[in-house]
């Protein structure tokens, strides 16, 4: 879960004979350097390792969380004023205020709509840096990129009338090397059902709907555990989890282990109150693991008709459901099928969507948009 570092405190530039005619492109990468999660993911492999056709792109880096504050309140805007022609993206974390005093300029990348449909939910750095600026910038701003059919239709009410929202949704890679080697072979019914689930600890990720899925597994005879892989967050759940001896709580992860963990897994769970894409999701399918989600709209959209689909504030009928897949004869073989399945049918829509990016601060292109 690691990325090739960029250099901190500097602005990378990709120069050729016809920098001139080309658009210049500043893109926001000083939210990269810390650890590697799902938002970091889709920058690096979206914007950073993407060649942005008929561009001259330049990076934007950072070197911590004071470096990161800095660059992108005064010298993104900075350079914004000394560079009157050029674009500027953001990936990550919304752009400073004064962007919305030139929104035909900027493009905003929109993971979800969390920092202002569910402010509950949110950890104090985001409710006092983030959420500000983003709720000015998808009011003000005319240029979006989104990561689901979701999500676009969550932002379009908040956004302009003459916004554009754009599709981009991330390839998926086999980033933590899984193999299903084996997977086909293994016990039909598992003694201990090994449930894995990844992602930081916090209240929105709804935790806590897990452990009494648990309590109705053991209930039908079968006995599970829960295997919780990423950081320890905020919020209550942390402490429900930590004091339930069939939890194991393994807190950021290297990839190698994370490998390990999917590996060892017989079915993957996720009660999420809601997601922008869920992307852990489709990375776990590359060790052939069945997933058991929510029925909501996202997760339909992710997991296609390789999806076990709950109601996580239905624990009987959660368990219910995770224990007719497992009765399934030959369920390893097929979930392994339709975990590989899904995942082509994933990248090829990411795939469309990736070649039109390619070219979206050609010239031309920005001359239809102006």
């Amino acid at each position: 879960m690691t990325a090739s570092k960029i250099p901190a405190e500097t602005i990378t530039v990709h120069v050729d004979d016809r920098a001139a005619t080309r658009q210049q492109v500043f893109i926001d990468l000083t939210h990269l350097g810390r650890h590697v999660t799902g938002l970091e993911r889709v920058s690096i492999e979206q914007f950073q390792n993407m060649d942005f056709a008929d561009a001259d792109v330049r990076y934007v880096t950072a070197n911590g969380i004071a470096s990161m504050i800095w660059h992108q309140q005064v010298v993104l805007p900075l350079l914004a004023l000394l560079n009157p022609r050029a674009t500027f993206v953001f990936p990550g974390f919304p752009p400073a205020p004064m962007f919305a005093l030139m929104p035909s300029r900027v493009v905003m990348y929109v993971h979800d709509l969390f920092l202002l449909t569910r402010p509950a939910d949110l950890g104090l750095k985001a409710k006092l840096y983030m959420a500000p600026s983003f709720g000015i910038a998808v009011r003000r701003l005319k240029r979006f990129l989104v990561n689901s059919e979701k999500t676009r239709a969550e932002l379009q009410p908040f956004a302009r009338r003459d916004a554009e929202i754009a599709l981009y949704r991330p390839l998926v890679r086999n980033v933590f090397g899984l193999e299903t080697t084996g997977r086909e072979d293994r016990a039909q019914r598992p003694g201990v059902l090994k449930i894995a689930t990844l992602g930081t600890i916090e209240p929105r990720k709804n935790y806590g709907a897990m452990l009494p899925i648990l309590d109705a597994l053991a209930a039908r005879g079968q006995p599970a555990e829960l295997h919780v892989i990423g950081r320890e967050g905020w919020g209550a759940a942390r402490e429900a989890l930590a004091g339930d001896p069939r939890v194991t709580i393994h807190g950021y992860q290297p990839a190698g282990a994370v490998k390990a963990l999917l590996e060892a897994a017989d079915v993957y769970l996720c009660c999420s109150h809601d997601e922008g894409l869920g992307l852990p999701l489709l990375e776990a399918q590359f060790a052939g693991l069945p997933v058991a989600a929510p029925g909501s709209a996202v997760f339909r959209e992710v997991l296609g008709q390789s999806g076990t689909f709950i109601d996580p504030a239905d624990a009987t009928g959660a368990a219910t459901a995770i224990a007719a897949l497992i009765a399934v004869p030959g369920w390893r073989g097929r979930s392994c099928a339709a975990a590989r399945a899904n995942a082509a049918r994933w990248n090829d829509l990411a795939s469309a969507d990736a070649g039109l990016a390619r070219h979206m601060f050609a010239q031309k292109a920005l001359a239809r948009r102006a």
